[in-house]
């Protein structure tokens, strides 16, 4: 089972909807596994129509509590809270919920056991049915953290789920950034698309995510899209792949069709066979060869 793990180094450069496109794909003859590793804005799932099928909670740590009655406000557990997070009512104490970062140093302190522990509720992960596959995905709730390890659970369900039932590929719709949720992205991954549009943002980004990648040996191919918005730049971010031993599997033009395909809830290489759809299906050709171990000449 082969993984692949689509990423840029910022959002809003049609990763996502390339992630789907190759997912359909590949489909077309292999078994597929999907998983949105963008747990903190999840929207693959915008262009699946997927059906749910399972939901779950997602439980990142600790939340410390004081049982009113048991407190004597003897303001220990104020004493040892590095995070600001036990607050004074007068009578006794109470723990700040946003502020509290479930260390249990109160809860070991306290000389009269008030103080107690619970999961925290961070978000859900979901198993839903799509018409190429199934699809993980999850959702972390507003100012919570650990979506690196949400990540992680989204991906081994994945993982699992596609060992079970004899899934060629798993493709992982990435985080933006270069963070912690897109390391956790990136583990076990046999190789990494890097989505980069032709502007001077977007060719800096390409240097931070594969530095990423670089680190973590992850091997890397990049697409450039809408590479016919600025060819000067297409051509220099090609010599800069060039340069760092990095294949460009595709150059995916401009065209309003993605945007129309969107609308309407699709993968642009569902919509139509268009000019994008074309360069697409190319850009999984060399993905899969890659994937699959083969040599080819131009990647």
């Amino acid at each position: 089972m082969k993984q692949l793990v689509v990423l840029s180094g910022k959002g809003g450069t049609g990763k996502t909807s390339v992630a789907a496109s190759l997912a359909h794909l590949a489909s077309q003859e292999s078994g597929v596994v999907m998983a949105d590793a963008d747990v903190d804005a999840s929207n693959l799932e915008l262009l699946l129509s997927p059906t749910r099928m399972t939901e779950h909670t997602f439980v990142s740590g600790k939340l410390a509590s004081v049982d009113q009655e048991a407190c004597i406000a003897c303001g220990r557990c104020m004493e040892v809270c590095r995070f600001d997070a036990v607050l004074d009512d007068g009578e006794t104490y109470r723990i700040d919920p946003i502020s509290c970062e479930g260390c249990a140093a109160c809860f070991y302190e306290c000389p009269v056991e008030a103080v107690e522990l619970h999961d925290r509720e961070s978000g859900q992960w979901f198993r839903s049915r799509t018409r190429f596959g199934m699809l993980f995905h999850a959702h972390l709730y507003a100012g919570q953290e650990n979506s690196g390890k949400l990540v992680t659970m989204v991906k081994r369900q994945a993982n699992l789920w596609g060992a079970d039932h004899g899934a060629d590929y798993i493709i992982v719709d990435g985080p933006p950034g270069i963070g912690c949720p897109v390391i956790a992205a990136c583990a076990g991954a046999q190789m990494a698309l890097l989505v980069v549009e032709p502007t001077v943002a977007g060719a800096h980004d390409l240097e931070r995510i594969l530095a990423t990648t670089q680190h973590f040996r992850v091997a890397a191919a990049v697409l450039v899209n809408k590479f016919d918005i600025n060819m000067q730049r297409t051509e220099r971010i090609v010599e800069f792949c060039a340069a760092n031993d990095v294949p460009v599997v595709g150059r995916v033009p401009f065209d309003v069709a993605v945007t129309e395909a969107m609308v309407q809830g699709v993968p642009i290489t569902e919509a139509d066979d268009g000019q994008v759809s074309r360069a697409l299906v190319q850009v999984w050709h060399k993905v899969e060869e890659a994937l699959d171990g083969r040599e080819r000449a131009d990647i």
